[in-house]
């Protein structure tokens, strides 16, 4: 962190820095997105932390919002497709968009994502149960999950996903769509300007 004299002197004499941003279309409206979106596991981890216990903060809150999650969360049939490419079907315990590296700050969903190279970085999770999730979880904590079977790791500069069950969908913490069929995800390069 930095002291408070350093950072009023970067401010008196800003120098911008452009990065990028997501939007995503679904059910006739946009949601934009700094960080990162996900639907499955994720997005009913997001919605889940408010049920914990206010005693429990930060990554305690995460931890137990995961806890209720696990014991129930959809294993969702999607087809996904990339920069309009061939689209593909896909069993999915979570997929998660990311323009930044990781959700919560704990979370190194996309460790080698970068928000300011114009592309999103994706996590897709194979329809894994319960225990390979508990298993999974430190891994990504840590960042330590690529080559994983059971994960895939892409980029893509557009993503559809669509899903004959509702998705719910988080962003950037919130829920942004509770039964969106169809997702038109885009990244806006250079998008927001911010002071670094």
């Amino acid at each position: 962190m930095l002291p408070v004299r350093d950072a009023v002197e970067r401010i008196s004499r800003p120098d911008p820095r452009a990065l990028d941003a997501g939007r995503i279309r679904a059910d006739g409206a946009e949601r934009y997105f700094a960080n990162g979106m996900d639907i499955g596991f994720g997005a009913h981890a997001s919605r889940n932390v408010r049920k914990v216990p206010r005693a429990f903060t930060g990554l305690g809150a995460y931890l137990g919002a995961l806890l209720l999650t696990l014991a129930r969360y959809p294993r969702l049939e999607v087809s996904l497709q990339l920069d309009g490419g061939e689209p593909f079907s896909q069993t999915t315990a979570m997929t998660a968009v990311m323009n930044g590296r990781a959700f919560g700050g704990s979370f190194h969903v996309c460790p080698e994502a970068r928000a300011d190279d114009g592309e999103l970085d994706l996590l897709i999770a194979d329809g894994v149960g319960r225990l390979e999730i508990l298993g999974l979880v430190p891994r990504i904590m840590r960042g330590a999950h690529a080559g994983d079977p059971r994960l895939k790791l892409l980029r893509a500069r557009s993503v559809l996903i669509e899903s004959p069950a509702p998705l719910l969908v988080e962003a950037d913490g919130e829920i942004a769509f509770e039964q969106a069929h169809r997702l038109e995800i885009e990244v806006l390069p250079g998008a927001l300007r911010v002071l670094a």
